[in-house]
């Protein structure tokens, strides 16, 4: 690990002046991500600002019924907040899917927004990446790819975008608050993250020196029936193959509402937008929803070890929307 100078800041407005002027400093909240890719020696800050102290740990209801988010909330306390598991259970779901106990009591949410591929070629600096190190290529074409992207990718990179969170607050219309010295910003998740095209190494809409401090979700009654689906190798502490944020409505044997977002296949978190498209005013029907899924994944590019990853997205979209219309999703 490189040696790096230490900052604690005590609030957001040192903590913002402080990355201002330190051009190669990175935040660390709960430090899940950055300090194991410190360790890995492909994060290379000069100087690290500890935001932990930061007061930005409040989950608020606000007056039009959504819900603010502070970018210092604790994964572990986020699942269990109350207003979170009653109004969005999808995003309590998507959490609890995600990594272990111990690394969600320390994960925070900015961080989760932030967290960089999991992708074997980009650990190994050993192995081309142009995620890593832009131009040098990328090891993933004609490697192992079981776990990469089957949307979304590029030429230049595969890698897929790890993170169960997002993938809920995608289909939640969520939006990210962000700081810096010049003021504050407001992002759409969805518009957050990037995808690879010729410039994988630029992974998100978010300058160096900005800081995200909340997440705001959206008013949206259709999310109270929502569903977090995970497709894995093994039950616990392993990344999605393939996963499914849904919420339905049904209104007089037609779907009214419908949120969906794929996990696990997209080189960002995949809001289904052609999904949605065909699904709003269908008949909720199995034939609806396979009609629906097929054409979401319709772009989809597999490499010789995902293909698999296209039917089995296609069948868990299906999946998914028929467990949430047994569940209530008709009026």
């Amino acid at each position: 690990m490189k040696a790096f100078a230490y900052v604690s800041a005590p609030d957001v407005a040192t903590a913002v002046r402080a990355i201002a002027t330190e051009p190669r400093a990175k935040f660390i909240g709960g430090g899940t991500n950055l300090v194991d890719l410190m360790r890995e020696d492909i994060e290379r800050p000069d100087t690290v600002v500890d935001i932990s102290g930061i007061a930005l740990t409040g989950v608020e209801e606000l007056a039009g019924g959504g819900v603010r988010i502070g970018a210092m909330v604790r994964n572990s306390h986020l699942a269990a907040h109350p207003l979170i598991r009653s109004r969005y259970p999808v995003l309590a779901q998507a959490i609890l899917a995600g990594a272990s106990g111990q690394l969600r009591n320390m994960a925070t949410v900015g961080g989760n927004i932030l967290q960089r591929t999991r992708c074997p070629y980009f650990y190994d600096r050993a192995a081309a990446c142009n995620k890593r190190e832009p131009g040098s290529g990328c090891d993933a074409f004609g490697g192992f790819t079981r776990n990469h992207a089957v949307l979304g990718g590029s030429e230049s990179c595969i890698a897929a975008h790890p993170s169960d969170m997002c993938v809920a607050l995608a289909a939640l219309d969520a939006v990210v608050e962000v700081e810096s010295v010049r003021g504050v910003r407001r992002i759409p998740l969805v518009e957050f993250h990037r995808l690879p095209g010729a410039t994988p190494h630029v992974e998100t809409d978010i300058a160096a020196d900005e800081l995200i401090t909340a997440v705001e979700l959206p008013a949206l009654p259709v999310a109270t029936t929502s569903r977090y689906r995970k497709v894995r190798d093994r039950a616990s502490y392993a990344f999605a193959l393939v996963s499914v944020a849904a919420a339905l409505e049904v209104q007089h044997g037609t779907v009214a509402t419908v949120r969906l977002a794929l996990g696990g296949v997209g080189a960002k978190p995949w809001r289904a937008h052609e999904a949605e498209r065909l699904l709003l005013g269908a008949a909720p029907t199995e034939e609806s929803f396979r009609r629906a899924a097929a054409a979401e994944l319709a772009p989809a590019v597999a490499q010789p070890h995902n293909a698999f990853k296209i039917e089995l997205a296609e069948r868990t979209i299906v999946a998914t929307l028929a467990q949430l219309l047994a569940a209530g999703g008709a009026a």
